[in-house]
């Protein structure tokens, strides 16, 4: 039976089935699109995005935004939100999204085995939430006029009384320091972080402010002797050519804190499936993309983050110049979960 047999069999207006043709060939077309969530702000990013279109044909539409604005407008859109994939750059902020309801768990394969467990939300009957696809680590920067290394050389003995006056750091507030202190909460228990916190308040040089940057630049200016940094942001001037940066640089010296011990605490840039996501095929394959080698490699050699792949092989400099280094090996998950009693404990020390 032909196509106008069949409509005529079935009673169907022509002009109905043109509608239908219409609606599914847009359904068709919208399967080629994936509307993105990001707090990533890094222009080397777009590599990453426009090899995932060219491969699979699939037009990313961006919104980008800190985290904070990008989670009021994932709260008030609601069940109406467009996002398929949402991306966020800490393991509190991850947590949290969590929390609030902001991811669809997932079942993949490929992710699980290319995804250490360590990186990713801890799975339940229905998936994962969500993956770290980049890590950072919390780097100590000291400088070498003024202060010891040896003394600066875990995160406990920034706290101790001979680095009084020496301490910088930013706000305690931000997610980077509370994924710090979640960490330390995990290890160490509250009652030992607390008074570790209450250590770096009566160290310091100067009340906390800026963002990482701004502590590398104090450090080298004698104004503080020594600073907590997110890896990527020291490897960037350790990279850059510009001869302000290079005469920075040469008066500071770098540490991985905790080598002897727990290890260094490592943070992840991560993301998963919008709860709501009208096109969650799609976003499921954008996970996946960000879990190859060929996106992996982007994580490093364009943002100086290592990538969660183990098995990619690094091109950057910059990360070869950090060298190797004992990471601490506490789930990411469980950094997060820490966050509320770290923000509170930090309170209550008059950490600002």
């Amino acid at each position: 039976m032909n196509q106008q047999h069949l409509i005529k069999f079935l009673g169907i207006p022509l002009f109905i089935m043109g509608l239908l043709s219409i609606s599914l060939t847009q359904a068709h077309a919208n399967d080629k699109e994936l509307n993105l969530y990001s707090a990533r702000h890094y222009q080397t990013d777009e590599a990453l995005y426009s090899e995932f279109t060219k491969k699979t044909g699939i037009k990313i539409n961006r919104i980008e935004a800190d985290d904070n604005a990008l989670a009021e407008r994932i709260k008030s859109e609601g069940s109406n939100s467009s996002a398929d994939v949402i991306l966020m750059v800490d393991a509190a902020r991850l947590w949290r999204a969590q929390i609030d309801g902001f991811f669809k768990p997932i079942h993949s394969k490929y992710l699980e085995s290319r995804i250490p467990a360590n990186l990713r939300s801890k799975p339940d009957a229905d998936g994962s939430t969500w993956f770290g696809f980049s890590t950072r680590a919390r780097l100590v920067v000291y400088n070498k006029a003024k202060v010891n290394p040896q003394d600066v050389d875990t995160y406990e003995k920034l706290a101790e009384p001979i680095n009084k006056g020496k301490v910088c750091t930013r706000s305690g507030a931000h997610p980077y320091m509370l994924s710090l202190i979640g960490a330390m909460i995990e290890r160490r228990g509250e009652v030992a972080t607390e008074e570790w916190a209450k250590g770096m308040v009566a160290n310091m040089a100067r009340p906390p402010r800026g963002g990482d940057t701004d502590q590398i630049k104090a450090v080298a200016s004698g104004e503080c002797g020594v600073a907590l940094t997110n890896s990527y942001y020291l490897v960037r001037l350790l990279r850059s050519t510009k001869p302000e940066d290079q005469e920075l640089v040469s008066r500071i010296g770098f540490i991985w804190p905790n080598q002897k011990t727990t290890g260094t605490h490592i943070n992840i840039a991560g993301g998963g499936v919008a709860k709501n996501a009208p096109h969650p095929q799609a976003a499921i394959q954008f996970l996946e993309y960000l879990a190859s080698d060929s996106a992996q490699q982007y994580f490093a050699d364009g943002n100086n983050e290592w990538p969660a792949v183990t098995s990619v092989k690094i091109n950057n400099e910059g990360l070869k110049l950090l060298g190797s280094f004992k990471a601490e090996n506490i789930s990411v998950a469980a950094i997060g979960k820490n966050q509320i009693a770290a923000q509170r404990l930090l309170d209550r020390a008059g950490y600002k």
